[in-house]
Order: structure tokens, then sequence, then C-alpha cells
């Protein structure tokens, strides 16, 4: 009796270890839907490292980019194409919730996927060259002030992208008209940033963390940091645009959804993990060596603050004529 109990044992033990073993993909991917040297790069390869470091994913996670709308070619494929997909995270931000407010990813809207984790905070920035003769964010609201189309703008989305709307806040509170800025798209902040330094536009709006290595290196001043105030550590020295007299604030969320049909087993397991990360001290300091500040939903709770971002995203892409 006892033999054939521990044999059962021993069995319920094995299936519960190949249940185990089966929950991990295979082949773990995550999709930046910019070029490489953006935010959503930085977020897939700040996930890929602590996920590894952590002993939490065995398999080495790939990072794959598909520009393209600035997160609408990837929203669109993963929904439409790669519903099921139990091995691929995408990343996403701010920015994709305010296009998704916008209607800017066709027919989709913010209930077509799965909301799995926010790993980070990011802020917005504006930047200049190091070269730059402006040296505050004032400099620069006097020069377009005098002269609008004297200065070009560099940005990683659209008109009425987060980057953009960045800017519009800045001109709206100094009382430019936001629509007479000379406004340059590109696909992703590394390529915004590589046009400013060579010389193509004069000034770039983004995510901080996707300047702070130029900005280590000596390439780049920040303006204005758009945060309520002073970030902690190495970033003090930051002006923040409210210090200088502009109420602007743009905090920028730093995470990544799944496919609408992958299997409340397969999603659990990659939120775990998840959760299991964001607890981990280590992960807080790979985190900060990024430039992101804390930031911890994963699931139903994310699920719950994207909501409410489109619906206030809404309200403020009506307020600049934007709404579809």
């Amino acid at each position: 009796m006892k033999t054939a109990l521990s044999r059962i044992a021993l069995i319920a033990s094995g299936l519960l270890l190949s249940t185990q073993l089966l929950a991990e993909p295979k082949r773990p991917e995550c999709i930046a839907p910019a070029k490489p040297g953006g935010g959503f790069d930085l977020t897939c390869k700040l996930a890929q490292s602590g996920l590894k470091d952590g002993g939490l994913l065995k398999a080495p996670m790939r990072v794959t980019y598909m520009p393209g709308g600035v997160g609408a070619v990837a929203y669109n494929a993963v929904v439409a194409q790669r519903p099921k997909d139990a091995g691929t995270i995408t990343a996403f931000s701010s920015g994709s919730l305010l296009n998704l407010a916008q209607g800017k990813f066709g027919r989709y809207d913010e209930s077509a996927v799965r909301w799995l984790a926010g790993i980070g905070t990011d802020y917005g920035a504006i930047s200049v060259r190091a070269d730059s003769p402006y040296k505050t964010l004032g400099d620069l609201v006097e020069a377009v002030k005098k002269d609008p189309a004297s200065i070009v703008f560099g940005a990683g989305a659209t008109i009425g992208g987060q980057d953009w709307m960045q800017t519009a806040l800045i001109a709206r509170a100094a009382g430019i008209d936001p629509q007479k800025l000379r406004y340059v798209a590109f696909e992703g902040g590394g390529e915004t940033l590589t046009a400013m330094l060579g010389g193509h536009v004069q000034v770039t709006s983004s995510g901080l963390g996707e300047v702070t290595p130029q900005l280590a290196a000596g390439k780049i001043r920040v303006l204005a940091v758009l945060a309520d105030e002073r970030l902690p550590g190495k970033l003090a020295n930051l002006p923040t645009a409210k210090e200088q007299g502009f109420d602007i604030s743009w905090p920028v969320i730093r995470g990544f959804y799944m496919g609408p049909e992958v299997s409340d087993e397969d999603f659990n397991w990659w939120k775990q993990q998840f959760d299991t990360l964001l607890a981990s001290e280590d992960f807080a300091k790979l985190r900060e060596q990024r430039d992101l500040f804390p930031l911890t939903l994963t699931g139903d709770e994310l699920k719950t603050y994207v909501f409410e971002q489109v619906k206030q995203y809404k309200q403020l892409a009506g307020e600049f004529g934007l709404a579809q």
C-alpha cells in the first residue's frame, strides 16, 4: 500500500513539475514598437535583464523591433495576428495610451489587449544640444515667441502624440499657439536624439530616460523635466518646468501588454514573474540605473489605471482639437 501511495505521490509531483516547466514559454519575446534606442527599447531591455538576472526566465528573451505609427503597427499585429501568443509581451508607454485615446490605433481600443505590468515611471523632458544658446526653458520660450518658425522641434511621435503634447502644453502655458510650432516627427526617441545631435532639429521632446545616456556624456542639456518636483539622486540638478514658471507635469508609465486571447494560465504565469520581479531590491537598483522611478502595477490594477488614463487623455485631446 505504501509503495502504491509513493508511486502516486511521485507521479503527482512529476506532473506538477511538468506543468511548471510547460508554463514558461519556450521562445519568450519582447516587442519594442519602434526602432532601437528609444523608450520602448529601454522598457524591453529592462525586463530582459531583470527577468534573466532574477532567475525568473530560464530561456533568453529576445527583443524585436516593430516600428510604425508609434505603437499602432505592433498593437494591431498582436491583436489580429498573434492574439494567443503566450511567449510575447509588448512594451507600451503613456504615449501609447494617448494615441489610443485619439483612435490612432485603428479599430482597436484600450480593451483589445490584456494589460500585464507597469514596471517604472519616466518623466517628459525638453532637451537641447550642449552647445545650444538656450540655457533655460524661459530662453527657449522667448525665442519661440519672437519667431516660432526659427526653431525646429523633434519628437518621436506625430502631432497629437505624447512628445508633441509635452511641447504643446508648454506652448499653451506661455500663450503660444501650439499649431505654429515647427515640428518634425520621428519613429522613436533614438532617431529623434540622433537628429538633434546632427543639427537637424534644435530641440527634442522625449522621455527623460531616453536622453540620460547623452546627458551623462555631456552631449545635451536638459532644459526642463516635466515632474512636479526635482528628481532624486544624480538627476537632482535638472530643473523642472514648474520651478521655471510653467505648470506642466507629464509622468510616463512604462510597461507591457499581451494578446487578447492569451490563456489565464499563461497570463498569470507572466504576472507572477513580474510581481516577483517588482518586489526585488536588485530590480529596483537596475531600474534606477536606467533612470526610471518606482511603479508597481500588474493585472487588474494596471487595467484600471490604463482605462482611467485613456479617459483623461481623451479629455486632453479634445481640448487641443485632436479627438477623432
